[in-house]
């Protein structure tokens, strides 16, 4: 290959079409989607009853529910909870829409905490400040398939007398200190979105080992009107107010399939994440995911960041972070960035205006400040990383090695990037965030984001 970067107009390291799908569809697939397909139950069928019991068997929980989707099913974990309208509810600054939409749903009121630098995960030592006499619950997300570190959240939660929800929508069958998440809060969710560990095309499944608990999450899958008064689960609970979010068979026999795969799915995505951490480790800018030591990963996110000191550029950190994923786009690598917004520059939530006339906020009287200033870990995360994908089944093993050659062209070709040019050419979508750094990001990294 041409050593001029293919950005340039030079030859990709990796060729099209040579990054295949994830998941491969295979015959046991097809067999019970047919299965279900020839049947007569297109609703709520055998197979919704048998996923269940399967996931709740292979994960470790007493009780599982399958739904529509993974917000569903964090919604359905906070009700579960007890979660009551104008209760505050901490989660991490960084994480997917859903970590905090799940909150307004229940006319809760979302207060964010900072991450850790590292796994951009909720940072422990940053919740009790969060804490008011109105905090009822902790939604911990495990983000990138990395548990977070739960032994001090725990502590803080029983102090405070605080209820735990585990989003464990990217994190299938990771442990923390040898439990597989899911199984330690007092209650989760799973997604079943296409680009899962676990992937059934959508879906949920919301998980309680408790069965009071899990009862009265459960209450919402059908519309409100199904209870019966003077029998709700916990007294006071608002008729009417259910939603419509069970599964459906079609797609339970699809999980069902694929959920029989997803040991062997996690175990070749960690493989390959070893090729590629043994195979990078010496590129200086180049700040490499690494696995905690209280975790086992499931490999789910490959996440990487730039560092700019390293490499010699003193501009804004994501300028240099979209000029790379420009330049490794082109050469072939499958690379991306998730989300370059923190959960509190989304539109609802910085307007404090989710349903209108400032509810849930203008009801509760919440005066909880969404200045992203505040968060300055997520907002340098979110400005400095970026994802290699393509690391599951069916791509070979020796695809991590041909993304780690295209990798190393670029590091070994980086004075060829007019970083400046590539940055204000990238196409970003009208949601993301604008060139020009953010007020009160920081423009070097915290000194703890290292490999």
């Amino acid at each position: 290959m041409t050593d001029k970067l293919a950005i340039n107009g030079g030859t990709p390291q990796i060729s099209a079409g040579s990054v295949l799908p994830s998941p491969p569809t295979t015959a046991l697939d097809e067999q019970y989607v047919l299965a279900s397909l020839r049947g007569s139950k297109h609703a709520w069928g055998d197979n919704c009853t048998l996923l269940e019991n399967e996931w709740a068997q292979w994960n470790g929980n007493n009780y599982c529910s399958a739904l529509t989707s993974g917000t569903s099913a964090l919604h359905m974990a906070l009700v579960a909870c007890g979660m009551r309208a104008g209760d505050e509810i901490l989660t991490p600054a960084y994480s997917w829409t859903s970590s905090a939409s799940c909150i307004l749903h229940g006319n809760g009121i979302p207060v964010f905490v900072d991450i850790d630098p590292v796994w951009a995960n909720i940072d422990p030592a940053k919740i009790e400040a969060a804490i008011t006499p109105k905090t009822k619950g902790i939604l911990v997300v495990h983000l990138h398939g990395v548990p977070a570190d739960l032994d001090p959240i725990f502590e803080i939660a029983k102090k405070h007398n605080l209820f735990v929800v585990e989003d464990a929508c990217q994190a299938h069958g990771a442990k923390y200190k040898g439990k597989k998440v899911g199984t330690m809060g007092h209650a989760s969710a799973f997604s079943l979105n296409q680009n899962k560990m676990f992937s059934a095309g959508e879906g949920g499944l919301f998980v309680a080992d408790d069965e009071s608990t899990f009862q009265r999450g459960r209450s919402l899958v059908l519309f409100g009107d199904f209870a019966i008064r003077g029998e709700e689960q916990d007294g006071d609970r608002a008729h009417g107010l259910g939603i419509m979010c069970r599964y459906n068979d079609l797609s339970a026999a699809y999980a069902r399939a694929q959920l029989t795969q997803l040991d062997d799915g996690i175990s070749h995505a960690r493989a390959m994440f070893m090729i590629l951490r043994k195979e990078l480790a010496d590129l200086p800018g180049l700040i490499l995911p690494v696995e905690p030591e209280w975790a086992d990963e499931n490999a789910y996110n490959f996440v990487c960041h730039v560092d700019p000191k390293a490499l010699n550029y003193d501009g804004p950190v994501n300028y240099l972070r979209e000029a790379v994923v420009g330049a490794l786009l082109a050469e072939g690598v499958p690379v991306s960035v998730w989300q370059r917004r923190i959960l509190p520059e989304i539109a609802a939530i910085k307007s404090r205006n989710a349903y209108g006339n400032g509810s849930p906020w203008r009801e509760s009287g919440s005066t909880v400040s969404y200045d992203p200033a505040q968060f300055p870990n997520a907002l340098y995360h979110s400005a400095s990383y970026f994802i290699i994908s393509g690391l599951r089944r069916p791509n070979p093993l020796s695809l991590a090695n041909d993304i780690s050659a295209a990798v190393r062209k670029v590091w070994d070709n980086f004075d060829q990037l007019d970083i400046e040019e590539l940055a204000k050419n990238a196409d970003v979508s009208i949601y993301e965030r604008g060139w020009e750094p953010h007020e009160g990001e920081m423009e070097k990294a915290p000194e703890t984001v290292t490999a």
